[in-house]
């Protein structure tokens, strides 16, 4: 009797563990997250309309990661950190397009004044 106590509580914590800790944490996804979102920091994407908008969803999705994670909730952090990255990377994009434009437009402008003279 004692052995199927003992057999009947074993099988109990590992379905316990497993119902508790089924996923792991995801650590690389939130460090990748966060350096996407710094790197389109770091590009100006605050600077531009879009990406700002983009970068933000990044930092949000971020925090909502965090706060799963915390939960024990780490499956849907998990998912919720591929789109941060997701954002974060199309904020740096868009920001280097601003830019880009920006270069273009006063090369334009410039080669018009030249013309003109």
């Amino acid at each position: 009797m004692e052995k199927t106590n003992t057999l009947a509580a074993a099988i109990a914590l590992a379905f316990g563990l497993a119902a508790c800790g089924g996923y792991a944490v995801p650590t690389d996804r939130m460090i990748a997250s966060e350096a996407a979102a710094r790197s389109a920091r770091e590009v100006g994407a605050a600077n531009a309309p879009q990406a700002a908008l983009h970068l933000k969803l990044a930092q949000e999705e971020i925090a909502q990661a965090k706060s799963l994670m915390n939960d024990g909730n780490n499956k849907r952090a998990d998912y919720v950190l591929i789109r941060a990255k997701a954002d974060a990377e199309l904020a740096l994009a868009l920001a280097k397009q601003a830019d880009a434009e920006a270069a273009a437009k006063k090369a334009a402008d410039q080669l018009n004044a030249a013309g003109n003279q």
